[in-house]
């Protein structure tokens, strides 16, 4: 999958025309040195009066939109071409990056930037601090690449996926409890429980390449998350706990943050009659941009 395609289109449809306050689209894979984007485009209509790009303080790239005008139906729509190169994820991991009894511990000369993502989020009566432990032997040191990939497949294996599009993340407590959620769910989940063994870790939410011949792939067709944790030696290192994936295989960064709600792909405000929402449609296509296969899109719609 080195040259990857990407659609991404959201449709808002109204009964009349209602007016449109700020908009804000974060739909742009971040450029690093496992991704970087060939082309991009972003097709607003109506058109604004206004459109800028700024980045956010997580290094995200995100389109500002303002209108003047009313509409029945506002739509936005990119298509990006991203150069994407898998790694081994564990490439270069060295003996030192190991955990105890206790937590872990960073270098001196890292831990102050990695503070904010070793910071616990959500309050833990201790549940998922032991259920975090249960991949880590009792006697002696266990790598943390055999930790997180043993959790990683836990949360694949032993947790119920379902689709949920809208609504904030549930906590850990409530997906431990469930034993069921989405994949913001348990990227929400398997952060925390990085976090409560003292290492760094992010949300990070994006895109999933379903058409690799890789069967079980969940989360296509609409935007997805994950988790990256901070390893020594091996730098911030993606796990989807939905899929089973360990390493950047098949997964595409848009965001990477340590709060989910700095992750939203697309929000703003509009003006007029609560019923005059009528629905809103997701279209998402991730494809190998040589490939003929048929796009796998699906459309998501909330009627009223």
């Amino acid at each position: 999958m080195p040259v990857v395609s990407i659609r991404h289109r959201t449709t808002y449809r109204y009964r009349n025309p209602v007016a449109f306050g700020e908009h804000r689209v974060m739909y742009r894979p971040l450029e690093s040195f496992d991704q970087r984007v060939i082309s991009a485009t972003l097709e607003i209509g109506p058109e604004p009066s206004l459109l800028r790009h700024v980045q956010a303080a997580s290094g995200g790239v995100v389109a500002v939109a303002r209108f003047d005008t009313r509409s029945e139906r506002l739509q936005f729509e990119s298509r990006v071409v991203v150069d994407h190169t898998p790694g081994v994820a564990f490439e270069l991991e060295g003996e030192r990056i190991a955990i105890g009894a206790g937590a872990f511990a960073y270098a001196p000369d890292e831990a102050p930037d990695l503070a904010r993502a070793i910071a616990r989020r959500h309050p833990d009566h201790g549940e998922l601090e032991a259920w975090a432990r249960r991949f880590v032997r009792p006697v002696g040191r266990t790598r943390l690449s055999t930790v997180l990939s043993d959790m990683t497949h836990a949360i694949r294996g032993g947790f119920t996926y379902g689709t949920r599009l809208h609504g904030p993340p549930q906590t850990p407590a409530e997906t431990l409890a469930l034993g069921t959620g989405s994949c913001r769910d348990f990227a929400v989940l398997m952060a925390e429980a990085a976090r409560s063994l003292g290492l760094a870790a992010r949300f990070t939410s994006g895109y999933v390449y379903s058409g690799s011949g890789k069967s079980g792939r969940r989360g296509g067709g609409h935007s997805h998350a994950w988790t990256r944790v901070y390893l020594p030696d091996c730098g911030w290192t993606d796990f989807d706990p939905t899929n089973g994936i360990v390493g950047n295989h098949d997964l595409l960064r848009v965001a990477d943050v340590v709060d989910p709600r700095a992750a939203l792909p697309l929000h703003g405000a509009w003006s007029g009659l609560k019923s005059d929402f009528l629905a809103m449609e997701v279209e998402v296509d991730v494809k190998a941009a040589s490939s003929t296969q048929p796009a796998s899109i699906v459309r998501v719609a909330q009627l009223r």
